[in-house]
């Protein structure tokens, strides 16, 4: 399927793969036979988190989250010529991983929905949802124990397991520099790349690296990977920066409230430092403030609005999108793999939500 993107530099055609339905069948497998049948509620507040019941443990028909992570773990594994299902213990830990940190991310940040429906926390309370956060953390790490049964080598199962601790540690120090920031007026683009290098470019650089590990990649094939990753991961989280702004609450499925929260998005940092005498004193004020009314909130955007900040971070994002597929086009990949790669990027510069 051809796909057009509208970047500032042109209109760029590229082949959007649909990725293959068996690898979202054989994830759902792998993830539910992780979570196995006990029936104690700490493991259905974590089917309800994942969207496999509702409230009363009733099973939903909705399809799941997006799976952008342990897609491209499996992806990554098979373009450096693995056999793509050995991966997928290393796919499901890192989408356990992820929503770990989510449904530890819904608490610190008092979000009342996720995906149109209460988060855990609202429907159980705050320290059982952070019960689940943890075992969910649990649960993945002993996923890539899985790997040995796949026929992987108890060596490449331990440097599987050094990668995704690792990485944990970044998501919480990133977690925490994103909580820090809101309540400093002085922070840069540097500082914020930081933060989101760690809260969100860390996992989907982590995905790849796990893959390629699998599937027994060269280093060049693995480093080019893993920056690939890193690069994606930085535009993901800008373009999701825009969104929080600009998408609405309908579309991406949780309130636009990133200003009311005072976070320290690539727009707020750009429109902090950009503005004008007159115009930054009133950011100052605002978002020095313990907290945003709806006027303040509009008020914030039509200056966002004045500054550019929209396009600003919209260029940002390319930027990095187009430093990530120059990564994958030196990888020395085979074409269909770069294609497949190339078209979950692609799709994600497009996404709505």
């Amino acid at each position: 399927m051809e796909h057009l993107i509208f970047l500032s530099s042109g209109v760029v055609k590229v082949e959007m793969t649909p990725v293959p339905d068996i690898f979202r069948a054989e994830l759902d497998t792998e993830l539910r036979s992780i979570l196995g049948t006990s029936q104690l509620g700490v493991y259905d507040m974590m089917r309800y988190h994942l969207g496999w019941i509702d409230e009363p443990g009733q099973p939903r028909q909705e399809p799941g989250g997006k799976l952008l992570r342990p897609i491209l773990c499996l992806l990554a594994c098979q373009a450096v010529g693995g056999e793509w299902r050995q991966a997928l213990p290393a796919a499901a830990a890192v989408e356990l991983v992820h929503n770990f940190s989510l449904l530890h991310d819904d608490i610190e940040d008092a979000s009342p929905e996720r995906h149109h429906r209460p988060t855990v926390w609202k429907v159980w309370g705050q320290a059982q949802a952070i019960n689940a956060g943890d075992s969910m953390h649990a649960l993945a790490r002993l996923a890539l124990f899985r790997l040995e049964g796949r026929g992987v080598t108890q060596e490449r199962v331990l440097r599987a397991a050094h990668v995704l601790d690792e990485t944990c540690l970044q998501l919480c120090e990133g977690q925490y520099l994103d909580i820090c920031y809101e309540g400093c007026l002085d922070i840069g683009v540097e500082d914020y790349l930081r933060m989101i290098g760690g809260k969100t470019a860390a996992l989907i650089e982590a995905s790849l690296h796990l893959g390629a590990l699998v599937g027994a990649g060269d280093e060049k094939a693995t480093g080019h990977l893993r920056h690939f990753g890193r690069d994606l991961g930085l535009a993901f989280q800008i373009q999701d920066d825009v969104l929080g702004i600009w998408g609405g609450e309908k579309t991406t499925g949780k309130p636009a409230d990133d200003i009311q929260r005072r976070k320290k998005t690539l727009p707020a940092v750009y429109g902090l430092k950009a503005a004008r005498a007159g115009e930054r004193e009133e950011l100052r004020r605002i978002y020095g403030q313990e907290a945003m009314g709806k006027e303040d909130v509009t008020r914030v955007v039509g200056i966002l609005n004045r500054l550019g900040a929209r396009g600003y971070a919209q260029g940002m994002a390319e930027q990095y999108y187009q430093e990530a597929i120059s990564q994958l086009e030196a990888s020395g990949l085979p074409p269909p793999a770069l294609e497949e790669l190339k078209g979950v990027a692609a799709s994600l510069m497009k996404r709505e939500y």
